[in-house]
C-alpha cells in the first residue's frame, strides 16, 4: 500500500540532476524564484558522517503572494518560503514534492488566507506537472 504524500508529489521518469536543472524554470513560469537551497546529502555527510541519497530542499517564493499573505498575517512568515524537495527515488529517478499550502497556511483561521493558499497550491501543482 502506498503511503499518502504530505505534499504535492510528482515521480519523474528522469534523474535527480535533470530534475534540479528543470525545476527553476518550472517554478519561474508560475512566478516563483528559489531563495534557498539546502543540500541534505552534503550536510548529513559533513555534520554526522552519514551517507544519504541525493536530496535537496529548495525554498521557493512568489513575491506578490508572499506580500499578500504577510499583509493578512505577519506571523505567516513561519510557513514561508514554500519548500520544494527533490530527491533520488529508490528506482534512480527523481521525486519532487512541494509543500501543500492548504495543509499549512490554510490551517490558520485568518480571513483571506485560504483562497490565497489555494492559489499558491494551484501554481505549485502546475509547476510540478510541467516537469
Amino acid at each position: 500500500m502506498t503511503k499518502p504524500s504530505i505534499g504535492l508529489k510528482k515521480n519523474l521518469s528522469y534523474g535527480y540532476q535533470e530534475a534540479l536543472d528543470k525545476i527553476p524554470d518550472a517554478l519561474a513560469a508560475e512566478g516563483f524564484g528559489i531563495l534557498t537551497e539546502i543540500d541534505v546529502k552534503a550536510t548529513l555527510k559533513k555534520k554526522i558522517d552519514v551517507d544519504f541519497r541525493p536530496y535537496k530542499i529548495l525554498g521557493a517564493c512568489n513575491p506578490p503572494f508572499a506580500h499578500k499573505a504577510l499583509s493578512a498575517e505577519l506571523e505567516i512568515g513561519l510557513m514561508m518560503p514554500c519548500n520544494v524537495i527533490v530527491y533520488e527515488g529508490d528506482d534512480g529517478n527523481a521525486v519532487v514534492v512541494a509543500v501543500d499550502p492548504l495543509k499549512t497556511m490554510a490551517t490558520v483561521d485568518i480571513p483571506g488566507v485560504e483562497p490565497l493558499a489555494q492559489e499558491v497550491r494551484d501554481k505549485l501543482a502546475r509547476a510540478l506537472e510541467s516537469l
